[in-house]
């Protein structure tokens, strides 16, 4: 794709800061309009009250919250779990396991990231044995056949890169050791472990998903029945543990600069803890912003979600593009002075280029309520 030649524009206003997020006019609170998420040409403006003080907000671009938790029916197929929102690009869905796979599952639709929300135990797939845990992504190539078998219950956030392919995003000046480095994506092993469920005995049934329908195919042996393999693909670990951010002690960094994987119409981006900024000037909650190119969705992993108000491990956010949001009210209160020296969160964003239509599942454990969250106080 070309580079796009944007109209150009220089100009500024009234009182206003000289440096974006940084160093606001006294009493004032910054918006920021862009093109292209955090990517593209960017206008910053600055108002008396927040952006977010609306008294109603009525129809579909309403922002939404899901409590995940509640959807307590595990399911023996990734297939099988509830679809919470999707477009032609992704399917992202919260599959709940009470144990073992009782079949293996191979996706014809895309490459598949799976994400690690509780739970440990064993993914074993062509490639061999890759043990998991909690907060552990795990990348399976288009067509990759696998099955999880946990140690107990488990609840995974899974994310299809649809007829597509997810890859790693550019770090640029950073250099390619930055953020996590490449030496810490972990490969299959063709251990005893997986030797001792190749030998397995009876009928195995592979569920393959392809246009959204399933097919079935049962062999009479094992056929995760591989001896070796060599090459340039196959699935890989990555746990959140292992990212380290990047931040600036003098500048909120946009959530862009978490990316972790790129697909082509849809990012997914981590969040892991990090120092706050130290400047005095500097922001230290996310920035008000109408991010008209992009939804945004938030899944909230673990820890205290110091941007947001009543929200929980487990749940989902969803911000269709389009309008103003930010920081919760009480978090306002420390947008120039935190109580702590650093965050303490882990959660999964996913910004899509084109706009997500929300499951049938995800409504019915929807919070009504989250669209008023904003409201001032008194």
């Amino acid at each position: 794709m070309a580079t796009r030649n944007w109209i150009p524009v220089r100009g500024a206003q009234g009182r206003r800061s000289r440096q974006a997020h940084a160093d606001l006019p006294e009493g004032t609170f910054e918006r920021e309009i862009s093109k292209e998420g955090f990517f593209g040409p960017a206008a910053f403006i600055y108002h008396p009250r927040p952006p977010t003080g609306w008294t109603s907000f009525e129809g579909p671009l309403r922002p939404r919250a899901f409590d995940l938790n509640r959807l307590n029916e595990p399911a023996g197929s990734p297939w099988s779990a509830p679809v919470v929102l999707h477009n032609a690009a992704t399917e992202i869905r919260f599959w709940k396991l009470a144990g073992p796979m009782p079949n293996l599952a191979r996706n014809a639709d895309g490459d598949q990231l799976l994400f690690v929300h509780e739970g440990r135990g064993d993914l074993f797939c062509d490639y061999g044995r890759l043990p998991f845990q909690a907060g552990d992504y795990l990348y399976l190539p288009r067509g990759t056949m696998w099955r999880l078998a946990p140690d107990g219950p488990a609840a995974l956030l899974t994310i299809q890169a649809t007829n597509t392919h997810f890859g790693l995003p550019d770090k640029g000046l950073l250099g390619g050791h930055a953020l996590f480095d490449p030496a810490m994506l972990e490969t299959p092993a063709i251990d005893e472990a997986f030797q001792a469920h190749q030998a397995e005995r009876g009928d195995f049934r592979v569920e393959i998903k392809k246009r959204g329908q399933v097919s079935v195919v049962t062999y009479p042996y094992n056929p995760l029945d591989a001896v070796g393999w060599h090459g340039e693909l196959a699935p890989v670990r990555l746990n959140v543990r292992d990212i380290r951010p990047v931040m600036s002690h003098r500048y909120h960094l946009p959530p862009s600069v978490h990316s972790t994987f790129v697909s082509d119409r849809f990012v997914v981006c981590t969040f892991t803890p990090r120092p706050f900024e130290t400047d005095p000037g500097a922001l230290k909650v996310p920035f008000f912003h109408n991010n008209d190119d992009y939804d945004e969705v938030l899944f909230y992993h673990a820890g205290d979600f110091f941007s947001r108000d009543h929200i929980e491990a487990g749940m989902m956010t969803f911000h269709p593009s389009g309008f103003t949001h930010g920081p919760h009210p009480k978090a306002l209160k420390n947008m120039f002075s935190q109580p702590k020296p650093a965050t303490d969160e882990y959660a999964v964003m996913i910004d899509a280029r084109d706009p997500l239509d929300v499951g049938e599942a995800a409504s019915t454990v929807e919070n009504p309520d989250y669209v008023n969250s904003w409201r001032s106080p008194g």
